[in-house]
């Protein structure tokens, strides 16, 4: 079974989260740290939000603060931000050549939902999974032991397809394959991305198959 990561992988949104969090500091006036960065940019939800609170002694809610930054980012998935290249062709390529799919993704189902639609995945990458749901961050081995518990499948069964080198790690960890897909937000970690995952491409495209080779498999 390939499973798809979406943020930097199918969707080129990595950077607008960036954008999102400098947004909602900027409006309450505070910074942005490296250490809140670095926290927040591998924590699912919930628990960014309880981590924000905290780091900048918040009255807000973690409620408040998730829906917020939901606010702030909805209009990226549902119309601005584009698709990664040879992500959606690819998708389409697998699903021609009936591969087992599933989504696996730290963003809010919610803003997942826009992103699907808005590109026609929403019955194509099935079943949806939810890092918060599992409760557990992509960085955790045992969230991908979980995953592979939701799925149905063994680990060993599996290819995550991602461009978080911390995700890849933690799959590899449990016994799953990986394919590392460059993204920006990742630049200075390529290198590590490379060591840790069982296959490395620039972009998506990279694994489309010409049409002439999928004639000949059907």
């Amino acid at each position: 079974m390939l499973i798809f990561d979406l943020d930097g992988t199918i969707t080129d949104t990595n950077g607008m989260w960036q954008d999102v969090d400098i947004e909602f500091l900027r409006r309450r006036n505070l910074p942005m740290t490296d250490e809140y960065r670095d926290v927040v940019v591998r924590s699912i939800f919930p628990v960014a939000a309880e981590f924000t609170k905290a780091y900048y002694h918040l009255e807000e809610s973690p409620e408040s603060i998730m829906a917020d930054w939901e606010r702030l980012a909805a209009e990226h998935y549902a119309r601005l931000s584009p698709a990664k290249p040879g992500a959606l062709e690819y998708i389409r390529q697998c699903q021609r050549k009936k591969i087992p799919m599933a989504l696996f993704t730290a963003c809010r189902p919610t803003l997942c939902r826009l992103a699907l639609e808005r590109f026609g995945l929403i019955d194509v990458l099935h079943p949806l999974v939810f890092a918060e749901e599992i409760g557990l961050d992509k960085h955790d081995p045992r969230c991908f032991a979980k995953l592979a518990e939701v799925l149905k499948v063994r680990p060993e069964d599996c290819t995550l397809i991602d461009d978080s080198p911390t995700n890849c790690a933690a799959a590899a960890a449990c016994g799953m394959q990986s394919i590392g897909v460059y993204d920006a937000f990742f630049e200075d970690r390529q290198e590590e991305l490379q060591r840790v995952c069982t296959r490395y491409v620039r972009s998506l495209a990279e694994l489309l198959e010409p049409p002439e080779a999928e004639e000949d498999l059907s």
